[in-house]
């Protein structure tokens, strides 16, 4: 029987091992971006970090890293109103946002609705819809946390597998949740909801992990496996093989997205609704692939 002094000494030695074991160094992520705009100016941002009516930001702070993309609802076209107006300004307000330290890393909840606020704060009113996701790497805790509202969103791949994704929000088939700013009187005519319906997450990553954030043309022309397939092909961590692999990945999908004998996820989701579709689905596409690495200055 042991004895309560060397007990403790055992105990003492565990609680010294775990803590030897422990990481202390920052994390960051290594991050790149291609994107294609339904209008086939393939790879070209348009109005800063744009692909079609597509946006996303990609910022550092001290404390974390920050990056979000967003789709702006196309229907607004119809009404002479740009698209990639109220998605682009809702990106851009994020990243200045991380840039002034304003949020705090453990809720990109905030810093979604602080932006959300400030375009509804705009003297000229800025009109459209965009669903948004952002996600957060705090470099300390090695904690990514996330926010998702409407159907785009990410992946966390680790050893080959997906360990870790966001949930799509759909209020009804092909109809994601989203921000909105409707015009004055038609408020109750535009589907609207709130930054705090985002559906929030935190997860424990660790060096090396993949972690691919996209807009829903990526998603819905591309399942999982074809995915996984490209990010074996991501050998190392240095940028410009992030880029190729993000780039090969936002092509093949643009691809498939004009193949009228594929069938597509968007496809599929389609016929579980009740709908004959074929085929991949025409739209934007932006795709930031990132890696997890140790934080160097």
């Amino acid at each position: 029987m042991l004895s309560v002094l060397s007990y403790g000494r055992l105990v003492a030695r565990a609680v010294i091992g775990g803590l030897s074991q422990t990481d202390s160094r920052d994390y960051s992520l290594v991050t790149a971006s291609c994107g294609f705009g339904k209008d086939f100016r393939k790879g070209i941002l348009k109005k800063g970090m744009c692909y079609g009516d597509d946006a996303c930001f990609i910022a550092r702070h001290r404390s974390a890293d920050v990056l979000g993309v967003a789709d702006g609802v196309g229907g607004w076209r119809d009404y002479g109103v740009d698209p990639s107006q109220f998605s682009g300004t809702l990106m851009k307000t994020c990243e200045r946002l991380v840039k002034e330290g304003r949020f705090v890393p453990s809720n990109p909840v905030g810093v979604l609705t602080t932006s959300y606020y400030e375009l509804l704060q705009n003297k000229v009113p800025l009109l459209g819809d965009s669903t948004a996701c952002i996600v957060v790497l705090d470099r300390q805790s090695h904690r990514l946390h996330t926010a998702n509202l409407g159907d785009s969103g990410f992946l966390v791949v680790r050893g080959g597998e997906v360990v870790h994704r966001s949930d799509e929000q759909q209020h009804y088939f092909n109809t994601p949740f989203q921000l909105s700013i409707a015009p004055p009187g038609a408020e109750g005519a535009v589907l609207s909801d709130s930054p705090d319906a985002a559906d929030s997450s935190s997860f424990d990553v660790q060096l090396g992990d993949i972690i691919l954030t996209a807009t829903d043309g990526l998603f819905d022309n591309m399942p999982d496996y074809m995915i996984l397939q490209e990010l074996k092909k991501l050998k190392n961590t240095n940028y410009e093989s992030i880029q190729q692999t993000a780039q090969s990945i936002a092509k093949q999908a643009h691809v498939l997205a004009y193949d009228p004998n594929y069938m597509s996820p968007f496809a599929q989701f389609a016929c579980d609704n009740g709908l004959n579709v074929r085929g991949g689905k025409p739209d934007d596409i932006t795709v930031l692939l990132s890696i997890v690495a140790e934080y160097t200055d």
